[in-house]
């Protein structure tokens, strides 16, 4: 009985086949629909439907044309504040970067399980923040290589660099450039994991501490279930941040492309 009541904290994000696991190879190696891959579409279709509900245009806008039009105005005045007038034309990317990972992280956290649903957090395995992360890090250089040449390389110069440490400073600024796609995925992939981890592990001490016996419930389990609820509102808060600290970035790094220094 103790043995059904235990629970893997890191089956949660395996990966599995859903088809196409024999049939699909390009080049020998397999290309099976996963559940990865599913709640990744997923999620695009819920952006789809997200901005196809708002975007009728109303002269009296409805509750949903005002969380999109305030999406795209909230993506806009980011873009505004960290790039300046040259940022609009990168709110489209923004807008899709920042409403993909709000939308993979939350879907990942809701409570499908009860019906028979088991969700899987894409943005939970490094492989995918990272795609997204060198998707924004190549856009950048195409745009700063494009604008100004290889005068883009005077971004690893910080303007007023003394003489004397003009052979040490512009190394530590390329090694800090080459670590933005890392840091960018990692960030988001630890956040997400962890978060589920804890909830997996709080389940355990529940479910566990329940099959023990009703003082072991009482004493373990229901401090448990408490601080799982509170957890799981963290996790929708931390959703939410993880979502907006990856677009900020993202522009910031945009302006060192577009203005330089």
């Amino acid at each position: 009985m103790a043995e059904q009541g235990k629970v893997d904290p890191m089956h949660q994000f395996m990966i599995e086949p859903l088809f196409g696991t024999d049939q699909w190879t390009i080049a020998g190696h397999n290309i099976a629909f996963t559940n990865s891959a599913l709640w990744m579409l997923i999620s695009v279709g819920v952006l789809f439907a997200f901005v196809a509900g708002g975007a009728k245009g109303q002269t009296v806008p409805g509750r949903w044309q005002v969380m999109v039009e305030g999406l795209v105005g909230f993506i806009d005045n980011l873009l505004a504040a960290n790039v300046g007038p040259k940022g609009k034309k990168y709110v489209p990317y923004i807008f899709s970067l920042f409403s993909f990972i709000l939308f993979s992280n939350v879907l990942g956290l809701l409570p499908l399980g009860l019906f028979g649903i088991h969700p899987f957090t894409a943005t939970s395995h490094f492989t995918v923040t990272g795609v997204l992360a060198i998707l924004s890090f190549s856009i950048v250089l195409i745009v700063g290589f494009a604008r100004h040449g290889l005068h883009f390389f005077s971004l690893f110069v910080p303007h007023g660099t003394p003489a004397w440490l003009l052979w040490l400073i512009p190394f530590i600024e390329l090694i800090s450039f080459l670590v933005r796609p890392f840091s960018l995925a990692l960030r988001l992939f630890v956040a997400m994991m962890a978060g589920h981890v804890l909830l997996e592990v709080l389940s355990s001490f529940v479910i566990s501490s329940a099959n023990s016996g009703v003082l072991w419930g009482a004493v373990v389990g229901l401090p448990s279930f408490g601080l799982m609820i509170a957890i799981c509102a963290l996790e929708i808060l931390v959703a939410g941040i993880q979502a907006y600290v990856f677009a900020l970035l993202t522009s910031l790094y945009l302006n060192d492309a577009e203005n330089l220094h």
